[in-house]
């Protein structure tokens, strides 16, 4: 695996995969700070901030910003989630210096024009009111908030209507100074980059960016419990959950396995015995959420109302089967699909620089990829028992459900059936 990694003095790390077949590469900045960095009043200034990174700097305007990446043909994006958030280009080979200066302009010399932050308000308002409209997004933001109340890591992403009208151009740049310094930022690439060359115009570009913040988030508190929303809507969303294990822990491998083995594709078993055999719903799977020091392992599926009874009581029994029984063959299966995938990712530099990025900020380095597949391969059916019974013990379930949800048990009957 051709991985270089540099480490400047202010603390940001390079990294880049060398894929010299390629006529592209992938590039981005990465900054470990979402929206679990945000104080109480600052609910979505995160993702505010990754819409007007692209909202004009002192040398380009927005417009500008987007056409000079897209006139030699590039794209230009970001994404803002609980733990990081992340702007990223795709470029040929020989436009890697433009991309790398765009992303160091947006990120070094935006000026959040009264402006132009007015209309992005507006804009994430109709994100949010887009959001709202959604089931499937309501259903999780009422289950991150019975899991995490009270809590950064269990609001919104987006904030709500009313706290991203309140912030200045001020706030916004008191945020990106506690967070956006270089022990908390990763610039990654991947395909026909020069990691020298892209050092040295990453270190001139950012050269004046502080070394280290002022705040870490508040350390993540499982509390759980029930959260529901009764509406007319034609299906009932319901999502089921319990604590899980952080990224760094012993367990996050083989509950990575549990969860597909439970609900990661169509031969999984509540996909199996949930919609095939007794036809209780369309959608279901399981999922594993890892944060840096908590987890959340848990099952998300809709049905129609005269069903949430039925489709509640087949998925703990499904999860407490999952102590007792797990094949060999089963396992197999779930690390021959990991393997796959991310033999897979080596494909495309867009994902391969994203996931350089990620393991940088997770686990302080490159993983190589032999070293991942080694972890997996020794998990086996006993080990992934194991996860399941030290996870499914906890009777602190989180249980949120949008929709036409009146017939669904209550949360100590549901609590009861699991404890069977």
């Amino acid at each position: 695996m051709s991985v270089t990694s540099t480490k400047l003095a202010n603390g940001m790390t390079i990294m880049s995969h060398h894929m010299p077949h390629l006529e592209s590469a992938s590039l981005g900045v990465w900054v470990k700070a979402g929206s679990r960095w945000e104080r109480p009043q600052e609910s979505g200034i995160s993702h505010l901030l990754e819409h007007m990174a692209f909202k004009g700097t002192k040398t380009r305007s927005s417009r500008e910003v987007v056409e000079h990446i897209e006139q030699v043909g590039g794209e230009l994006n970001a994404a803002t989630s609980i733990e990081h958030t992340g702007y990223f280009a795709r470029v040929l080979k020989d436009d890697v210096p433009l991309a790398t200066d765009i992303l160091s302009d947006i990120l070094c010399n935006s000026v959040f024009s009264p402006k132009e932050l007015s209309r992005e308000q507006h804009v994430i308002e109709q994100e949010i009111g887009a959001s709202l409209d959604d089931p499937n997004d309501q259903v999780f933001e009422l289950f991150q908030k019975a899991v995490f109340p009270d809590q950064a890591i269990g609001r919104p992403i987006l904030g709500t209507v009313e706290s991203v009208k309140s912030f200045g151009a001020e706030q916004i740049r008191s945020y990106m100074e506690r967070n956006y310094v270089g022990d908390r930022m990763v610039v990654s690439a991947a395909g026909n980059v020069d990691h020298q060359r892209l050092v040295d115009m990453v270190s001139d570009r950012f050269d004046d960016l502080k070394q280290e913040g002022d705040m870490k988030p508040v350390a993540a508190n499982y509390v759980g419990g029930d959260n529901r929303k009764v509406s007319d809507q034609e299906q009932a969303h319901i999502i089921l959950g319990i604590e899980g294990r952080p990224y760094n822990s012993e367990g996050f491998y083989a509950s990575q396995i549990l969860a597909s083995i439970l609900g990661g594709g169509m031969s999984s078993r509540l996909f199996q015995e949930v919609r095939e055999k007794r036809g209780l719903c369309y959608s279901v799977y399981a999922f594993n959420w890892a944060f840096a020091d908590s987890g959340v392992f848990g099952v998300s599926a809709s049905t129609g109302k005269e069903d949430v009874g039925d489709l509640i009581r087949v998925i703990l029994d499904e999860l407490r089967e999952a102590v007792e029984n797990i094949s060999e063959d089963e396992v197999l299966r779930v690390r021959n699909q990991i393997r796959a995938g991310l033999l897979m990712s080596l494909e495309s530099p867009t994902s391969r620089a994203g996931q350089l990025a990620r393991q940088q900020i997770l686990w302080g380095r490159p993983i190589e990829m032999n070293e991942t597949i080694e972890r997996i391969n020794k998990i086996d059916a006993s080990r992934v028992k194991k996860i399941a019974g030290e996870l499914f013990a906890s009777k602190n379930l989180s249980i949120a459900a949008n929709g036409p949800v009146d017939k669904l048990p209550q949360y100590d009957e549901i609590v009861d059936h699991f404890s069977k």
